[in-house]
């Protein structure tokens, strides 16, 4: 499926920024070391029920694609689920070999079923020398368009001085980060699930704060950054942030004096929130253009066009945020594929 944009007879692709994949290897080498078993706590051989299935389909890129056309869903930009089988856990040596293996999979879906999806890169980035010589290679040898990055690695929050080269590698090669946790460690958030329901928006906003403060998106004011699940709570409260630079403004002394409110437009968010009003206030807050359609398939939205088409989206702002814009960030050209390599752009 396609939807028209403006009055030329022009259509879009539909895109779906938010798709997930499993490698079979690595998921099994992160078993019980990640989020999604506690870090172990809930030991992972029975899967709680529908979940085993669910997980199954992220292996297999053919039941994706069956699930595509069934959504109308034109284009998936994939990526690791690293709350499943993220590998920052591993030490420096073995989480490059794992991030490879996940990357060369990403490599294959692309190669094997050209353009239905778009591939992202996993990058090793307790070591960010690793990770950026990584994500080259991934630029340059497997044509990947997308860094999967998480909100912090080893305690460090992805603005931290220690990731400035990696931020700078990342507007050099034209990349898209797509800024997704692997999920807060903190134990108490294992309770009731809590890792996912508050724990990932509370990531998300550590993560953009980070990036704010820190100078990365003043440095960078073409850097392309698209926040998971609608940027968790960052955008809808920054009265009490825009105040404290006002009361404090030492804090803004990486960012040019500026309000934290004025780079809100700075990054993308996938519309990954779950809750129209949600959505409606981010897009007063960023804008149509900002915005880019998120599934979380498997375990999302199964219709996510309709969800759109439901809150309110119609016409060009429907066509611009389920595909239009997502389009453009990629660097895809009028029709389903044909994207450009960002290096070479």
């Amino acid at each position: 499926m396609s939807l028209p944009a403006g009055g030329t007879g022009a259509r879009v692709p539909v895109i779906d920024f938010h798709a997930h994949m499993l490698e079979p290897e690595v998921f099994r080498a992160s078993t019980n070391k990640t989020v999604f078993t506690g870090f172990g706590a809930r030991p992972a051989a029975a899967p709680r029920a529908g979940a085993q299935s669910l997980m199954a389909r992220m292996f297999d890129p053919a039941a994706e694609i069956a699930d595509m056309d069934a959504r109308g869903i034109d284009v998936a930009v994939v990526s690791a689920s690293t709350v499943i089988q993220g590998t920052s856990w591993a030490d420096a040596a073995t989480d490059l070999a794992l991030c490879r293996r996940c990357n060369e999979q990403a490599a294959d879906w692309t190669r094997r079923h050209p353009g239905r999806f778009v591939g992202s890169a996993v990058l090793p980035l307790q070591d960010p020398a690793l990770a950026t010589a990584e994500l080259e290679r991934c630029v340059r040898d497997l044509g990947l368009a997308v860094a999967n990055v998480s909100s912090s690695y080893r305690g460090a929050y992805i603005g931290d001085p220690v990731f400035h080269g990696f931020w700078e590698a990342v507007a050099g090669l034209g990349v898209t980060a797509w800024i997704h946790p692997e999920g807060v460690t903190d134990p108490w958030f294992q309770r009731y699930a809590l890792w996912n329901s508050a724990g990932q928006s509370i990531e998300e906003t550590r993560a953009m704060a980070s990036l704010i403060y820190e100078g990365v998106m003043h440095r960078h004011p073409g850097l392309k950054v698209v926040m998971a699940h609608g940027g968790g709570y960052f955008p809808h409260y920054l009265g009490r942030m825009d105040r404290n630079t006002a009361n404090r403004p030492d804090t803004a002394v990486n960012i040019g004096g500026r309000k934290p409110s004025a780079f809100l437009r700075a990054f993308h968010y996938d519309t990954c929130v779950y809750d129209p009003r949600v959505l409606a206030v981010l897009i007063e807050r960023v804008g149509i253009d900002r915005l880019v359609m998120g599934s979380d398939y498997p375990v999302g939205e199964s219709d996510p066009v309709g969800w759109l088409r439901g809150a309110g989206l119609a016409g060009d702002d429907l066509a611009a945020v389920a595909g239009g814009n997502a389009a453009r960030l990629l660097g895809l050209d009028g029709g389903a594929g044909g994207r450009t390599n960002p290096a070479q752009a």
